[in-house]
């Protein structure tokens, strides 16, 4: 930073004694040209025009030639001497005239454009990284507009103060988002890159903006564009090895530019709903890279959650045979839900080194770093470094929005005390169907307090009958970086007239940090204590939840729900390594009270059907005894390779390639306050998610434990393998779909589990003509554990997903010990949106 700081104030100054020239690009009917490329020849130095043609570029006194050019015109020169006074510079193109002359494609003969293509991919290779090192800068404008919203989205209404808040009009039209920033590009091979944000903005907050670049690079075969959930299979490039599989070419001409013969190619799929561009690609004859494309992708290329996007790009040569993007802008529409919104994302490199010199260990894990004075840059240094002008909504935009976060900043105890009262007072319907929240809303030193709505806190079981659960919150936060959180819970069940209260308080101190510190230094952990009495199921993880094992006890008469009662107390810590690592600690004491069914109550007329008595019956031939037990508990898990966003006060993970490793130890301890328990259990685990782009999505779980003392171990304790008897899918990845909750329970010495899904993400099924056509993708897998020769279960699942985005349908069969067992039918959350859903356990 003490290096940057200075640089950055000499960038400053002497763009002070640069010289602006501007002007407009259009086309021969002089109608704009957006996002034409406009630069220095001979250099990497140079601007885009923004969306109604305009352009300028700030130069220091000197003779320069100024190139510009424009997908599908042909490219213009001029040459001019700038001095102290401004300059204007505008470029007509005409539209790029293609010499056909000399291609005569008989009847039967191959397009012309196959064999360009073919050489292409033969030096695709040589160009997909071409350097061992290079820094740039980026210049990133994202806008998002929207044409129409509806009155409701999701059954929400969206109020005209929601709308004023976003930006748009009464008919929901406006710009909803507007950002820029200037990023520090460098990379270095084998795959090193770090990003340093100098500056951004955002209109109207003062957030940091939209601050990564989109590389899209066609020399991959599978290219990303933007994010994943756009197609988690990528698209294939028209210059892929296999490319000549999945696309037809059509020469459509050539033309010479610098004295080099430029191709146009059209690139067409050669199937739909395969991930496939369309549009065109311009390749160089004789060293066959791309000179620049114009690329689009639709619904029938299999692109999610967008209804279009395109893709224009620039190539130019920095230095020798080197060619790296100079400029890329990014078009996508959106459809859905009753919205209609529109934007862009453009990308301007400029100021390319080949042959940039890092200090020792610049490269880590830090992906990304915001420059501490990130949101804090002037109108005028924007104004200095911009390199592509700004439209008229957008200074509208920024304007209007900026001055209402200002004012809104400086009367902010005005607004606190307006928020406050916004409020109102507690009325009864919060309490008893929307829940209540409150705040002081202050920054530092701020008290939240709350509780659930109680109509979410009724449930319904043979233990309690109709029960009654209410849970609340109080939360404070001092400036000093502490903060305490308390949880109180209290449940009454109205058929066994049992009232239980409970909770817990957490206490966290993360000291402020001082610029130039470690990040990692200032997190102390989270101490957590609790106590009461409640009710809890036999197996900790829930493998049921209330709603479910009520549906079932009421319409099914099957009460699959084992509940328990306890005293407890509890004390533990938990600490995350910027979540590298992380571990928990816990002691926990518990007097285990059986309980037994006082509800009879279902809607099912077969009477005749009993519920089963309130324990495993599997494992246990009568209700447990009345025990105390004290148990010590470890947690640990590890995912190494992690890399870093480092904000100015704080530090984020954003992802590894390497799988999660967990350790898992708890012993129970005798005789330490009257506990009767004594066993020692262990699990070792291991998780990932691979990604083989077309090939689709690999996801597994293997873990392996067993006890090493099992001298008093109670059912509570053992070793449960999370069942499901319901129609509705348990946890995927952690669940057995077939299996009852408690037959298999252990204290063996010995178990492994493993659980694995391929998600085809499109593959096989965009060969269906209806599943291709709604994006249905097939899914398929297993679960398995293995105890012992007469305790061992399989079962192979296979479905399909992303139904409406959001469902997952599974046939499953198992086999037990061997033996052929049972098919059933699961129905469960999967797709593009229901697969990032966890579902919770109430």
């Amino acid at each position: 930073m003490k290096i940057l700081l200075p640089l950055l104030c000499l960038l400053v100054s002497l763009s002070c004694f640069a010289t602006r020239i501007s002007g407009n690009v259009t086309d021969d009917k002089g109608q704009p040209l957006p996002f034409a490329s406009i630069f220095v020849k001979g250099s990497t130095t140079g601007t885009t025009s923004g969306e109604k043609g305009t352009y300028y570029l700030d130069l220091p006194a000197g003779t320069y030639t100024l190139v510009c050019q424009y997908i599908g015109h042909t490219r213009a020169e001029k040459k001019v001497v700038v001095g102290n006074a401004a300059l204007t510079v505008d470029f007509s193109l005409s539209k790029q005239a293609l010499d056909l002359d000399e291609v005569v494609i008989r009847p039967g003969a191959e397009d012309p454009a196959y064999e360009i293509m073919r050489q292409a991919i033969r030096k695709r290779k040589d160009y997909v990284d071409p350097v061992d090192a290079f820094t740039c800068e980026a210049y990133i404008k994202t806008i998002v507009r929207t044409e129409k919203l509806p009155s409701r989205i999701f059954g929400q209404k969206i109020e005209e103060k929601d709308k004023e808040e976003m930006g748009v009009d009464s008919a929901g039209k406006g710009v909803m988002f507007l950002s820029e920033s200037i990023t520090d590009i460098a990379f270095k091979k084998p795959g090193q890159l770090k990003l340093e944000v100098r500056s951004g903005r955002q209109s109207g907050s003062s957030g940091y903006g939209f601050n990564f670049p989109t590389f899209i690079n066609f020399y991959e075969n599978q290219v990303n564009v933007m994010v994943s959930q756009l197609n988690p299979r990528g698209f294939v490039s028209p210059v892929a090895e296999n490319a000549m599989n999945f696309y037809r070419y059509k020469y459509l001409g050539s033309f010479v530019e610098d004295g080099k013969e430029i191709h146009d190619i059209q690139v067409i799929a050669r199937r739909k709903y395969e991930p496939l561009f369309s549009g065109t690609i311009r390749i160089t004859e004789g060293d066959w890279r791309i000179h620049s494309l114009d690329l689009v992708l639709t619904k029938t290329s299999q692109l999610q959650l967008l209804d279009s996007l395109s893709i224009r790009q620039t190539q130019v040569p920095v230095a020798g045979n080197v060619w790296r993007t100079k400029d890329q802008v990014v078009y996508f529409n959106f459809a859905q839900f009753g919205i209609k919104a529109n934007g862009n994302f453009l990308n301007v490199y400029n100021n390319y080194n080949l042959d940039p010199v890092f200090a020792e260990k610049y490269f880590n894990k830090t992906l990304v770093k915001y420059d501490t004075a990130v949101n804090k840059k002037s109108k005028t240094y924007w104004d200095s470094i911009r390199p592509v002008p700004l439209e008229t909504e957008e200074i509208k935009d920024y304007k209007v929005k900026d001055s209402l976060f200002i004012a809104g900043r400086d009367s902010l105890p005005r607004n606190l005390d307006s928020l406050r009262k916004r409020q109102g007072p507690v009325k009864p319907m919060q309490i008893i169907w929307s829940g209540v929240n409150r705040s002081t809303f202050r920054e530092k030193n701020n008290f939240s307090y709350g509780m659930d709505a109680l109509a979410k806190g009724v449930k319904y079981n043979t233990v309690e009958g109709i029960a009654l659960q209410a849970q609340g919150y109080m939360n404070k936060r001092w400036k000093n970086g502490t903060a305490v959180s308390l949880r109180p819970f209290a449940r009454y069940g109205f058929s066994n007239e049992h009232f239980n209260a409970w909770g817990t308080v957490s206490y966290t101190r993360n000291k402020p940090r001082v610029a130039g510190e470690p990040l990692s230094a200032k997190r102390a952990g989270t101490w957590e204590a609790g106590g009461g009495k409640t009710i809890l199921q036999f197996n900790r993880e829930k493998p049921i939840s209330d709603i479910m094992n009520a549906a079932y006890t009421l319409l099914r008469r099957k009460n699959y729900m084992k509940l328990y009662e306890t005293w407890f107390g509890s004390l533990g810590w938990k600490k995350n390594w910027e979540n590298e690592f992380s571990i928990s600690l816990g002691l926990r004491y518990e007097e285990r009270l059986p309980l037994e069914n006082t509800a009879d109550y279902s809607v099912y007329s077969d009477k005749t059907r009993n519920f089963t008595p309130n324990y495993p019956v599997e494992q246990l031939s009568a209700q447990f005894a009345r025990h105390q037990s004290v148990n010590f508990l470890l947690n640990f898990s590890w995912q190494p390779g992690q890399y870093y966003i480092e904000y100015p006060y704080r530090k984020v993970a954003i992802g590894s390639d390497k799988p999660v490793f967990s350790l898992k130890y708890e012993k129970g301890i005798p005789d330490l306050l009257g506990s009767e328990s004594n066993f020692d259990k262990w699990q070792l685990g291991i998780s990932d998610e691979m990604n083989f782009k077309l090939k689709g999505q690999l996801k597994y779980r293997w873990n392996i434990g067993g006890f090493l003392n099992r001298k008093s171990v109670f059912i509570q304790d053992y070793q449960h393998f999370n069942g499901n008897q319901t129609l509705f899918a348990g946890e995927y990845l952690n669940s057995f779909q077939l299996a009852p909750y408690y037959a298999n329970s252990t204290t063996a010495a010995f178990y492994t589990t493993a659980h694995l899904e391929h998600h085809f993400n499109g593959m096989l099924t965009n060969k269906i003509p209806l599943f291709r056509r709604l994006n249905w993708n097939l899914v398929a897998g297993g679960n398995a554990f293995y105890v012992r020769e007469n305790n061992n279960y399989i079962e192979g699942f296979a479905g399909i997903e992303n139904i409406f985005k959001v469902l997952r349908v599974d046939v499953v069969g198992s086999w037990l010990n061997g033996r052929t067992g049972m098919v059933g039918l699961r129905l469960g959350l999967g797709g593009l949106i229901g697969g990032n859903i966890r579902a919770g356990n109430e």
